[in-house]
């Protein structure tokens, strides 16, 4: 069985939520398209998912500059959070990654960096049955600078007293993998592995 590596250099471990620990995009891909055609505006898959791993603010923002859309940003995002919630069960962990989480779990500290809210990222964790095992976790309702910047890496990477350097972030995105590199730190795309 295919498993992903962890050098030995590596002290500490961080882990991007939606599409890395559990297999959330499907799901976020559909509440996107029902809260955005519910507002009456066109639906673009290829660019709502090319933005994967930024905030949804940012992402609606965004998706209304490029489409020349005046969609309320906070009402989009609340029926895309609700309808998300009232899906979750269709969610399920990646388990080559949980299983990273697993093997690690009480020999080195680990954290989760994600551009989703904390109720989602809290609910997914818990589906996947892992949230016991990250002392930190880091969400869109932290006041830290998201991706693509590498501010939230850096804030875990400190939370869990490890240099940037001796960090290994595991991401499913381009936009996470840039703000990996530009932390310093071995990130890890995990789209080989799946």
């Amino acid at each position: 069985m295919k498993h992903i590596e962890v050098p030995s250099h590596i002290k500490g471990l961080i882990f991007d939520c939606d599409g890395t620990l559990v297999d959330s995009m499907p799901l976020h891909m559909k509440a996107w398209e029902y809260a955005i055609t519910s507002a009456g505006s066109p639906w673009n898959y290829d660019f709502l998912f090319s933005k994967k791993g930024m905030q949804s603010k940012d992402i609606l923002a965004l998706y209304n500059s490029e489409f020349k859309l005046s969609l309320n940003v906070k009402e989009v995002v609340a029926k895309k959070q609700e309808y998300f919630r009232n899906h979750f069960k269709e969610m399920q962990e990646i388990r080559i990654v949980t299983d990273v989480v697993r093997r690690y779990a009480g020999k080195m500290p680990m954290a989760v960096a994600s551009g989703g809210s904390r109720s989602n990222v809290t609910l997914q964790l818990e589906i996947a049955g892992i949230r016991k095992y990250f002392s930190v976790v880091l969400t869109a309702d932290d006041d830290v600078k998201p991706k693509p910047s590498p501010d939230i890496f850096l804030e875990a990477a400190r939370q869990i007293g490890v240099e940037p350097k001796l960090c290994q972030v595991f991401e499913d995105g381009d936009i996470g993998l840039d703000a990996a590199k530009a932390a310093g730190m071995l990130g890890t795309d995990i789209r080989p592995y799946l």
